[in-house]
């Protein structure tokens, strides 16, 4: 390559990128560009700070210079990409046009946040990076009653957390269960029954359809008809993937911008990565398929190899209080063999054929999670 390897974000899918090339040796030059300090952190770390009370300082693992020194790439930090010249092979950020042999869309999801009404919906807070926790961490310190839009992975996680440092949480959830993207309703039943257990209130079956300000505390209005008082309120509504630039270049896109098994967009020398990009149909934002990803793509720039291949994953929740870790796949159309005991749930997922598609383990059953997790790649194996 004679232009560079641009990478467009600076998160995990991003870094973990330019970390595969290091580690393959790779000299190519490589520069980044991100909205902004580029600092690296875990972003599953956000689910706990508030427990362990840290600040968004805290988290950082390496500030964006440093990264940008240690891995030697060209750091364009607090910078927008406002658009790409697909024909040119090139990028324009701040006005000022830059040349790529390889472009890469690593510029991950927004958290969604509901339409609403009242004059108070500007109020309503995001924490899906470090930046947005870093904007409202004292807010949230300062809050004793908050609100979570969304019971899904997401806001079950941060609501545990922040009821676990001391705050009154309730928990609005549009459907009839907890989290149930990620697991049957027989699990998540349990899990609410704990949740409750500690303190915190769920209101399922409703949404929230206003906000507005009421002296000092914002007034919640929802669906039902019912109406809270909180001192914050945080969406956990699911993600939006960030697929403005690929749209404007004529890439495909469908919910996430649509990659091959090389993690190529339909425009050439373009590829998409992380949380933005849309894998056999689906977005996967957990960190097992973003690091394959990684892994692909760097094989792929630096020898044309490499397919990506996404084999079962596990999901570890991070609810401390009533462990669970899930794996595999499994939907409405699963026949499913449980066992109930003291020591939690052991539930198996099973497709018409009767093999082993996934499960699903809570409390101390936890610990049958990796055996489990090896008998199901042993049944794919044989599929």
């Amino acid at each position: 390559m004679t232009d560079p390897l641009i990478i467009i974000g600076s998160g995990f899918a991003a870094y973990q990128l330019v970390k595969t090339l290091r580690r393959k040796n790779s000299d190519i030059a490589i520069q980044v560009f991100t909205t902004d300090n580029g600092d690296e952190y875990n972003k599953p770390d956000l689910s706990h700070v508030f427990s362990r009370r840290q600040t968004a300082n805290d988290l950082v693992s390496m500030t964006g210079e440093a990264f940008a020194s240690h891995y030697q790439v060209e750091l364009f930090a607090n910078t927008r990409v406002e658009a790409i010249d697909a024909e040119a092979h090139s990028i324009i950020a701040n006005g000022t046009s830059y040349r790529y042999a390889k472009l890469v869309l690593a510029t991950g999801a927004n958290a969604f946040v509901p339409k609403l009404k009242g004059n108070a919906v500007d109020k309503v807070i995001t924490l899906n990076s470090l930046q947005e926790y870093r904007e409202s961490q004292q807010h949230i310190a300062g809050s004793q009653r908050i609100l979570i839009m969304g019971g899904g992975l997401i806001g079950v996680e941060l609501a545990m957390d922040l009821a676990s440092s001391g705050k009154q949480v309730r928990i609005v959830e549009p459907g009839e269960q907890l989290m149930a993207s990620v697991m049957p309703d027989f699990v998540s039943t349990p899990l609410e029954k704990q949740l409750r257990n500690d303190g915190l209130q769920i209101d399922s079956r409703n949404y929230v359809t206003a906000i507005n300000d009421a002296d000092d505390e914002l007034a919640v209005s929802t669906n039902n008809g019912t109406e809270y008082r909180a001192d914050c309120i945080i969406s956990a509504a699911g993600l939006l993937p960030n697929t403005a630039l690929a749209k404007q270049i004529g890439a495909n896109v469908n919910h996430g911008i649509v990659v091959d098994s090389q993690l190529r967009t339909s425009i050439k020398d373009i590829y998409a990565l992380g949380d933005c990009a849309e894998i056999n149909g689906k977005v996967m934002a957990f960190l097992q398929p973003i690091i394959l990803s990684a892994n692909t793509l760097a094989s792929h720039l630096l020898t044309g190899a490499g397919e990506l291949k996404v084999p079962a994953m596990m999901i570890k929740v991070k609810t401390p209080n009533y462990p669970v870790q899930s794996g595999g796949q499994f939907n409405a159309e699963s026949k499913w063999q449980v066992t109930f005991s003291d020591q939690g749930v052991l539930a198996k997922a099973y497709n018409r054929e009767q093999q082993l598609t996934g499960f699903v383990v809570t409390k101390e059953n936890v610990n049958q999670a990796f055996p489990l997790f090896r008998e199901l790649q042993t049944a794919n194996s044989k599929s």
